[in-house]
């Protein structure tokens, strides 16, 4: 008998954006007349075309692969050279990170649920809540949790409240952890953490001989001058701290696929009998034996990200998504809705009308505004009582969903 990881029956009925999709498909079925009205603020993807700098370089790799001369079949499994260096001048000038020390990948969603194949039972997991739900669930799968309760919480990870009082920035624990999931600019609450909040961590980590998993997808819509954009800005984090980046959200890859993580030389594990490993050794491993690398083209057009006019047509990306996030954040506001991020990232965190669930707010704005929000409790228990809104859309939608707001709840 062919036997199953029963861990993965650990996990609740089903991942939040399957279950929003569902959601929606059964409201349009039995409503095909409102069909066409809806649109969606849910799911964090974006809907502007790639960049034409991107576009450009990728057809070029495309004619590349039609002469034999300059054909490429399987490329360097961790990356090519000319992607890797681009990213450290580009990204990580200055803070000591080498191109070797850059592992390219076909999303950072993977990579933060792949990690964990390199590290050992009986870890102590930090995971603040609210979270993106990846975090919880590939530990679960992993076979690092007890059973879930029932407000969704499982047995076994360290949870650490995000709220409003603690500006959804989650304060360092008194208990030890061994490894720590971070998130900044923040999915889902849009928070972001500043310089003395991550040497705080960088401190604990250090103290503790524990990891930071830093997950910084969304740090190029970081506006203030004084936020961090990487963990590694913090002196002492290359010997804690792997930071995952990507190119979905800033250059449009979301269907095309392209991340990286970045692994210090200089962190270490250790095995039970307490014997220091390089993570980076160990991560190169896994990397070159379970995949064999993103596409060539993928990689020239993410490469082509970081050229003059790349760099121009990003910024424009990001000036539009941050503008629709801030007509977000105003329209809640004056309709007397407590309101974070939208300020430097591309996600706004509503608190719902008094009296109204997170999935009742979903259900409300979807029946009568035909308008899909992400509820917070899908993204832990703390989450209760905001939903999400997503600024990666038209300006026209994002103007009409504000109209819509505006009827629904004042």
């Amino acid at each position: 008998m062919a036997t199953i990881n029963s861990n993965f029956l650990k996990l609740k009925a089903g991942y939040l954006f399957p279950e929003i999709s569902r959601r929606v498909s059964a409201y349009t079925e039995a409503n095909p007349d409102k069909a066409a009205r809806i649109i969606r603020c849910g799911i964090g993807d974006v809907t502007e075309p790639l960049p034409s700098a991107v576009r450009e370089a990728m057809h070029s790799a495309v004619d590349e692969q039609g002469d034999r001369s300059s054909f490429k079949g399987y490329g360097p499994e961790q990356g090519y050279e000319f992607l890797r260096q681009a990213i450290v001048d580009n990204q990580f000038a200055g803070l000591g990170i080498s191109a070797d020390e850059v592992f390219i990948s076909d999303g950072s969603k993977c990579d933060t649920g792949n990690i964990l194949d390199i590290f050992g039972k009986g870890n102590v997991i930090a995971i603040t809540d609210p979270v993106y739900p990846v975090y919880v669930d590939t530990n679960v799968m992993a076979g690092n949790t007890g059973e879930a309760d029932e407000n969704g919480a499982y047995d076994g990870l360290l949870y650490m409240p995000c709220t409003a009082e603690n500006n959804f920035v989650a304060d360092v624990p008194t208990e030890k952890a061994d490894l720590i999931y971070l998130c900044f600019p923040n999915n889902p609450t849009g928070a972001v953490a500043t310089r003395s909040q991550l040497a705080a961590w960088v401190k604990y980590a250090k103290a503790n001989d524990a990891i930071i998993l830093y997950d910084a997808a969304y740090e190029a819509f970081i506006q203030d001058d004084d936020v961090p954009h990487s963990i590694f800005e913090i002196e002492g984090a290359k010997d804690c701290a792997i930071e995952f980046r990507s190119f979905s959200k800033n250059g449009g890859f979301t269907g095309v696929r392209c991340a990286y993580t970045v692994i210090p030389k200089s962190l270490s594990g250790r095995t039970a009998e307490g014997t220091p490993v390089p993570i980076h050794q160990l991560w190169s491993r896994r990397h070159s034996t379970k995949f064999n690398g993103a596409s060539y083209p993928v990689q020239k057009g993410a490469a082509a990200v970081f050229s003059e006019e790349g760099k121009k047509q990003v910024s424009a990306l990001i000036s539009h998504y941050m503008g629709n996030a801030k007509l977000f954040r105003e329209a809640c506001l004056a309709l007397g809705l407590s309101v974070f991020g939208g300020e430097n990232a591309p996600y706004v965190w509503v608190g719902c009308p008094e009296g109204i669930t997170s999935w009742q707010m979903f259900d409300k704005m979807l029946e009568e505004a035909q308008v899909v929000i992400t509820p917070g409790s899908g993204f832990g228990s703390a989450g209760e009582g905001y939903f999400r809104i997503s600024a990666f859309n038209s300006r026209e939608n994002v103007e009409e969903v504000c109209s819509r707001l505006k009827a629904l709840i004042s």
